[in-house]
């Protein structure tokens, strides 16, 4: 192992859990859970259906083709799916219609605001009592959802309070969009505030990133669906950017691929949060089937592919992967694939005190940073929101659990 280069050695100090018991499989090795639970299916919602199925399900229910798109309108347009709302359906049919094809599918159980207002963090429960989180973030010139693709996660990796609670299910894609939806629900209502006097954004989810709960690329055909709908025009979808939507994975190399060969020209974003194998083994337990090398060849496999420059996602962990060799090997790794492709964004870890997964030294995160841009590769400190509110995702569910 390289030797530490700053003027005073760290320690090294080694993943570990605390205060819970890592799953195991029957080698030893922390359990990776790529298949979702059988549990009972959410309601079937108009989100779930294409254009053409819409229609047909109508039909199925005896009525007219064409109330799909007005139940669209309501739904991804207007953000509601209170009968009370559609004054342009029939007053006789509405409940029906509307039972039909937009059931309720999440339960608001809590709401946390941070003391400026410019972050809510929303957790839901499912039909079945899943509970997932979403949080919304105000930024100049736009405003960001942090969506979950799952109900825990499978990825089992030991700082993650998502991962520690282990694969419930996968979302549908309707449990999906349903997040963004109810989100533009709170916006229209004026729930969430920062907005500055010059403020021109529009006062609707302008950025989507699956960073929330779950491995996104786990619940691959869910996820496309939710995309596409999202970046369909409205009335029958969100009319969305693709640009604007980014999507993670600790590190599923087939699943990389699969989307670089997909129409739809998402930011995709790598969380590596450790260059060498010997760390990310036991930081990030799907290292044991793809390795560091494998997870980067994809990532740059989908630049080539797409164009589109890729995030690489680390979290600062104090004396566990932030010392200054690890940032002098991950920029000679990124470099060995060539240039202008990628875009490092370190994030302290949400501290918890007096635990050993807690943030990086500001000075240490700065050193990071500096030899990280020093070596030519672009490297922004992410900007970090929500600690007073438990805004690492899983937090607040792991409290309601």
């Amino acid at each position: 192992m390289p030797p530490e280069t700053l003027p005073v050695a760290r320690p090294q100090v080694r993943p570990t859990t605390e205060g819970w018991s890592q799953k195991l499989d029957g080698s030893g090795r922390p359990l990776l859970q790529f298949a979702s639970p059988k549990r009972g299916k959410p309601p079937a919602h108009l989100a779930d259906l294409t254009v053409e199925e819409r229609k047909a399900r109508l039909v199925e229910l005896g009525f007219p083709a064409f109330r799909a798109r007005q139940l669209a309108t309501h739904y991804f347009t207007h953000y509601t799916s209170d009968p009370a709302d559609m004054t342009d359906l029939p007053a006789d049919t509405r409940h029906e219609l509307v039972a039909g094809l937009l059931p309720p599918l999440m339960t608001e159980l809590r709401r946390l605001t941070t003391d400026k207002g410019d972050t809510i963090k929303f957790l839901w429960k499912l039909h079945d009592g899943a509970l997932v989180e979403s949080v919304l973030m105000r930024y100049p010139g736009r405003i960001t959802l942090c969506v979950s693709s799952q109900a825990g996660c499978g990825m089992n990796c030991p700082f993650c309070a998502t991962g520690q609670a282990g694969l419930t299910r996968n979302l549908s894609a309707a449990e999906i969009l349903d997040q963004v939806v109810r989100a533009n629900r709170a916006l229209a209502q004026g729930e969430l505030r920062g907005k500055r006097k010059d403020e021109t954004t529009p006062e609707r989810v302008s950025n989507i990133v699956f960073m929330g709960m779950g491995e996104p690329l786990a619940n691959y055909n869910r996820l496309m669906h939710a995309v596409r709908t999202m970046v369909a025009p409205q009335p029958e979808g969100l009319g969305m950017s693709a640009r604007h939507i980014t999507v993670s994975t600790v590190g599923l190399v087939p699943a990389i691929h699969k989307l670089a060969d997909e129409s739809v020209p998402v930011t995709f974003a790598l969380s590596l949060h450790a260059p060498d194998d010997e760390l990310r083994d036991e930081l990030i337990p799907v290292n044991s089937k793809w390795k560091v090398d494998e997870a980067l060849d994809a990532a740059r496999a989908y630049f080539e592919k797409t164009g589109r420059r890729v995030s690489i996602e680390y979290a600062l962990i104090k004396d566990m992967n932030d010392h200054g060799w690890r940032a002098d090997l991950l920029a000679q790794k990124l470099l060995a694939r060539g240039h202008g492709w990628v875009h490092v964004n370190p994030i302290p870890l949400n501290p918890t005190p007096g635990s050993i997964w807690t943030a990086s030294e500001p000075e240490v995160q700065d050193e990071f940073v500096r030899r990280l841009n020093a070596a030519g590769i672009p490297t922004t400190l992410r900007d970090t929101r929500g600690k007073e509110i438990d805004g690492a995702c899983g937090q607040l569910a792991a409290a309601d659990d």
